[in-house]
């Protein structure tokens, strides 16, 4: 494999949003065009327009998708900055052996309790896979209950597995479209996105007491229910669940004395050398 150097273009004005992440002449970032988008104000109901969006303090729940991605962002792409009720996210993008990296700074009250998710939708095509550590945990949320062959328990906010195949679902496999969806937590820092001869490194550096984990949504034509589309969602995050109200312990980030957390982005693209 031959590492390829990745350039990235944001959208301060609007969330902060990554609306492209490309190299040698590949887009790894889907984008899906919605002129709501342009129009919607902290507590907005989430409007997906694909790229990767800045998910704090949640990504489910409320705020939808946080408070970050509906509020305008100050600085520059390499230095960006947003202020929120109660706290404030500073951004800073570079280069790095190869890589994209961007570093992070949460700045808020010690003790604050955040998930944070680089809610990146990937453009894939249907022979596409996932990998990550074989025999790592896995949470698997309500939306895959009829996949499942057995009833969802009660109240349960998640069941859990191992990977590749969390409750007998391949979800290293992102498919063709086939009408459904699932969310997951993958418990691991890294993964690695194969596309033909492409393949996409995600990773998340955080301090060691802070929970890493990756986030899947593999949007196959299953949501929404009115008008499904494919959607395929590859998210280092900070927490091990969607939603913060949902957290237990260990699930989520906390801000520690100091009043700062500070962890890091590593994006890195390879293609297969030809024969």
């Amino acid at each position: 494999m031959t590492p390829v150097p990745l350039a990235a273009r944001m959208d301060l004005a609007r969330g902060g949003r990554w609306t492209s992440l490309s190299g040698g002449g590949r887009e790894w970032l889907w984008s899906r065009p919605d002129p709501a988008r342009t129009g919607v104000v902290p507590g907005s109901g989430f409007v997906d327009a694909g790229g990767l969006e800045e998910c704090v303090p949640t990504v489910r729940g409320l705020p939808d998708h946080g408070d970050a991605w509906s509020r305008p962002w100050s600085g520059s792409p390499a230095a960006a900055v947003v202020t929120c009720d109660e706290f404030e996210l500073t951004r800073e993008v570079g280069e790095e052996g190869g890589a994209l990296v961007a570093a992070y700074r949460l700045s808020a009250d010690p003790g604050y309790r955040f998930v944070w998710a680089a809610h990146a939708l990937l453009h894939l095509g249907a022979e596409a896979r996932l990998e990550a550590p074989a025999g790592a945990a896995v949470r698997v949320f309500p939306e895959a209950a009829p996949l499942i062959g057995r009833p969802w328990p009660d109240g349960a906010p998640f069941l859990e597995g191992v990977w590749p195949t969390p409750l007998d679902l391949p979800l290293d496999r992102l498919g063709p479209d086939d009408g459904t969806a699932v969310g997951a937590v993958i418990r691991c820092p890294a993964v690695r996105v194969v596309d033909g001869a492409d393949a996409l490194v995600l990773r998340v550096e955080a301090p060691p007491e802070v929970p890493v984990s990756t986030a899947l949504w593999r949007n196959l034509g299953g949501f929404p229910a009115h008008a499904p589309y494919r959607s395929l969602g590859v998210e280092p995050m900070l927490g091990a669940v969607f939603d913060l109200a949902e957290a237990g312990p260990g699930d989520a980030a906390a801000v520690p004395a100091s009043g700062e957390l500070t962890w890091r982005l590593v994006l890195a693209a390879e293609r297969m050398d030809d024969d």
